[in-house]
């Protein structure tokens, strides 16, 4: 997948993350998620995997997110300095 067809995927009803490259769909994890529905909204449609690392998330957690798991990021995406997400080079 790459970062145009990722960044549609942003709402409530359609919610996309991308963590360590991985494209997981959360859409209906939004009202089980212990930091509410608003954090996953923030970061949706876009590279999560800092704000996931800066929280710590345990092993479960981990374990959990990979029944979500929907692809990989397209491997010619890098990251451009100062993006939201990535863009192809």
């Amino acid at each position: 997948m790459n970062f145009e067809e990722i960044s549609k995927h942003n709402k409530r009803s359609d919610l996309y993350l991308v963590i360590h490259n991985k494209v997981y769909d959360v859409t209906r994890f939004g009202n089980e998620h212990p930091g509410g529905l608003e954090v996953l909204l923030d970061e949706g449609g876009r590279d999560a995997t800092e704000s996931f690392e800066d929280i710590g998330h345990s092993d479960d957690a981990r374990k959990l997110l990979e029944k979500y798991y929907i692809g990989d990021l397209d491997p010619k995406v890098k990251k451009k300095k100062n993006s939201l997400f990535y863009n192809v080079v």
